[in-house]
């Protein structure tokens, strides 16, 4: 989850907190997705138990999360309205709110984070007046970049993921050539992203706060402006595509090339090639070495045991093993942190030799580096489609593990093969 998006998230837990009215109060979720389980995190820290995780993936349905049962959203409704209230930190809010009103829940409803998405359909003057206060302050944002680059192509990135960015630098070239557009910028919502883009090309790279981004690209929406391009997979960009995934597993590189940018399948991706060596290279065991990479924004977290035994396994051969960390991240328990820049971490995965990472938009980094990639899956729903996160997500240059209960690690420290279940 974005950091800016878990602030505001744990500043609403905190006012519904000090305001007490949790008191008492049985707790619903609405939607099992990456923020909800930041969400178990924040109640749990605070004494709160979880009654219940809504769902509307059936496949979901019966399962359990940290003890807490995912049930459909109608099993809300043998509960006394009075006594419960539901907690939203998913981006259809207004979906989710309006699903359950029309159920009959007439309890409380609270939305814990303002993604500010463009996936509000509803026609409530509150939608629309939000929406058109975005479009408006929007106008101004795509002025000041006409003014800037007042002959060039705007290409927007819309959130800050790393494999989305890896994906649209990949296929852009081809999307550009096409159009036979040669000045162009990109506009992404972090640093990160832009390090990103900057391994593909050396075009301006500009780096928007994401809600500001989000209102240039809701005013570019409105004016149906044909010199700026939404280069993202998710609703309202591209027409439908959503509803192809509940029949065929798209893998999200097929996405990106067919689906945003139009291209045949066979279009080869281009490679990033604007890399940097790591400065302190030297201090990695040259081919004895491991880099562990826990952290992830988009899918669900491995269990703690897991990276435990993976870091136990490789210490007993005495490897090195380091923990690569961003910002706040905290390496792993008995592993030595790394902070390599982008750019560097292809010199670094090289250099050691092995590289094991969550599922994660660093996968896409690395995945031309030569040296033993392991992508781990956890046992999740892509979005709420019916396939698992490995089924859209698997990297042909990886190999590709997902992670059940009984998961053991040195039955595979050996093995290598594309995809195996552990």
């Amino acid at each position: 989850m974005e950091i800016q998006y878990y602030r505001e998230m744990t500043e609403s837990y905190s006012k519904l907190r000090q305001c007490g009215i949790l008191k008492n109060k049985k707790i619903f979720l609405f939607g099992h997705c990456n923020a909800t389980e930041e969400l178990v995190k924040c109640f749990a820290e605070g004494g709160f138990s979880i009654t219940s995780i809504l769902d509307n993936n059936t496949s979901k349905h019966g399962k359990v999360y940290q003890g807490i049962p995912i049930a459909p959203p109608n099993s809300i409704l043998s509960e006394n309205p009075e006594e419960v209230i539901v907690c939203i930190a998913a981006r259809f809010y207004e979906a989710m709110y309006s699903q359950l009103r029309k159920l009959g829940f007439t309890g409380e409803i609270r939305k814990m984070v303002d993604y500010n998405t463009y996936a509000e359909y509803s026609l409530s003057n509150e939608t629309i007046g939000r929406k058109w206060k975005r479009i408006e302050k929007g106008q101004r944002l795509v002025e000041e970049l006409e003014k800037k680059y007042p002959s060039h192509f705007r290409v927007f990135c819309p959130f800050s993921a790393l494999g989305d960015i890896y994906f649209c630098m990949s296929y852009l070239p081809h999307f550009l050539e096409k159009r036979s557009i040669k000045d162009y910028i990109v506009c992404v919502a972090s640093r990160a992203c832009a390090r990103v883009a900057a391994l593909f090309a050396h075009c301006p790279v500009e780096i928007i706060e994401q809600k500001e981004l989000d209102a240039a690209i809701q005013a570019e929406l409105y004016l149906q402006d044909d010199k700026a391009f939404i280069a993202h997979q998710d609703r309202p960009y591209v027409v439908n595509l959503s509803k192809a995934l509940y029949i065929k597993k798209i893998p999200l590189e097929k996405i990106y090339c067919c689906g945003v940018f139009g291209l045949p399948k066979e279009t080869k991706p281009v490679s990033p090639q604007y890399w940097r060596d790591y400065r302190d290279l030297q201090s990695i065991e040259k081919g004895r070495a491991v880099i562990l990479s826990p952290y992830a924004k988009s899918v669900t977290e491995l269990a703690a045991d897991v990276w435990e035994e993976i870091v136990s396994g490789y210490q007993e051969e005495g490897w090195q093993v380091f923990t690569n960390v961003a910002g706040d991240e905290k390496p792993l328990r008995g592993t030595i942190p790394i902070s390599p820049l982008i750019c560097e971490m292809k010199s670094v995965v090289e250099r050691a030799g092995t590289f094991i990472g969550i599922r994660s938009g660093m996968c896409d980094v690395i995945r031309t580096a030569k040296c033993r990639k392991i992508a781990l899956y956890p046992d999740y729903n892509y979005c709420d489609t019916k396939w698992k996160g490995i089924d859209i997500y698997e990297i042909s240059e990886f190999e590709n593990i997902f992670i059940k209960s009984d998961f053991v690690w040195k039955r595979i420290l050996d093995k290598e093969c594309s995809r195996y279940e552990f």
